[in-house]
């Protein structure tokens, strides 16, 4: 079992432009994913399995939905804190982070924003300390990233909903004891409901056969006429506004994510170059490796900057759906290209799994496409600058 030798790269001082609760919350982190992920994680990935074990330390970490208030079992940290929680658990592992991610941002947040009363006090404290787990239903079989064209309904019997349907690509189905679902009802209006493990005609069968996000449990949601109680509908937001607004929450926390990754990838060939002789010296020596890791602290400390100032904006309200898209593509890319340059450093090696990276490269084809796909992304951006929407 090879030890976790990993430094974080700032290159700018960055640590200067965070409080001390900020550095306390990462560093903590940072020991924690040192301590009990790393160790793991090559053989969770090799058996493509999630180590539940962890959930109890990513909920004492404060993984799960940190910024949201105490009095519903939440830590109450910002929006910085939250982003450098994800960017230490995504240098471990993303598939992970993907866990801590949907149980945050699309379990977590909705209840919290749009739930009612009753439901926030029900659901929040258990999905803060890992007694319960969530996912997250809108993804389906033939509407990625066109959501609004959703078949999954609901129809009102009087006193409960029956609900039909199905979803895809989910992560923590397999586990979820609740799934936050997106579906139609009769006037065609998109509403959000709260299904519960153990509902009659609700299953949730296991997606394998994956080569990415392989310590994430992927599954599908099948609706075959769930009765849904009433109370148990978000009532305080609908429309596809409301998912939406799960995914800025989800996207901001994979623009910081993304980055821990990069950071693995960096540090992990940055050593390997001053340790592995060719030619009679170091290959951290030459030229073109040199040029390598320049060009990735670089990528790396850019991409930092713009995160810490996406952080700002979103403590402050002011961050809007087109920023937060821009950083997560901007971010996703950045750290899949660096994994690709860092494989290249460390050669043969760099496709074992004694080392990190091929992981990371393989986890990060994911991560640059779920939560909006490279290219929509893109699109976010053209249409927030020229007005025009290319994909409609």
């Amino acid at each position: 079992m090879s030890q976790d030798l990993f430094q974080a790269p700032d290159y700018f001082q960055l640590d200067d432009l965070l409080t001390e609760e900020h550095k306390l919350v990462r560093d903590a982190a940072r020991e924690w994913v040192k301590r009990e992920v790393s160790p793991i994680i090559e053989e969770a990935a090799q058996k493509a399995e999630f180590p539940t074990s962890i959930i109890k330390g990513l909920a004492e970490i404060g993984a799960f939905g940190p910024y949201i208030p105490e009095e519903y079992g939440g830590a109450g940290l910002d929006q910085i804190s939250y982003g450098l929680i994800m960017q230490e658990i995504e240098r471990g592992d993303s598939g992970v982070r993907s866990t801590a991610s949907v149980q945050s941002s699309l379990v977590m947040y909705p209840i919290w924003k749009y739930g009612t009363e009753a439901q926030k006090q029900k659901y929040l404290p258990k999905l803060a300390s890992g007694e319960f787990m969530g996912c997250f239903g809108l993804t389906e079989p033939d509407h990625g990233s066109n959501p609004s064209g959703m078949v999954t309904n609901i129809k009102d019997m009087g006193d409960h909903y029956i609900l039909n349907g199905a979803k895809m690509w989910i992560s923590n189905a397999p586990f979820a004891d609740v799934a936050v679902v997106w579906a139609k009802n009769e006037a065609g209006r998109i509403k959000g409901l709260l299904v519960e493990r153990g509902m009659e005609g609700f299953t949730t069968p296991e997606t394998h056969n994956k080569w990415s996000l392989r310590t994430s449990s992927t599954g599908e949601l099948i609706f075959d006429n769930v009765k849904i109680p009433k109370e148990n509908m978000l009532t305080e937001k609908d429309g596809l506004g409301a998912p939406l607004g799960c995914l800025d929450s989800a996207r901001y926390g994979i623009a910081w994510g993304a980055i821990g990754a990069a950071m693995d990838c960096y540090d992990t060939a940055l050593r390997y170059a001053k340790q592995r002789i060719q030619f009679g010296k170091p290959i951290a020596g030459f030229q073109l490796q040199q040029k390598k890791l320049a060009e990735m602290i670089t990528e790396i400390t850019k991409a930092q900057l713009l995160t810490w100032r996406l952080g700002v904006l979103k403590n402050e309200d002011r961050a809007t759906t087109a920023q937060i898209s821009m950083c997560k593509r901007n971010n996703v890319d950045m750290a899949l290209k660096i994994a690709r340059e860092a494989r290249q450093v460390l050669g043969a090696m760099g496709i074992t799994g004694e080392y990190s990276i091929m992981r990371h490269m393989m986890n990060l084809e994911s991560v640059i496409t779920y939560e909006g796909t490279h290219d929509i992304h893109l699109l976010i951006t053209g249409f927030d600058i020229t007005g025009i929407p290319a994909f409609k």
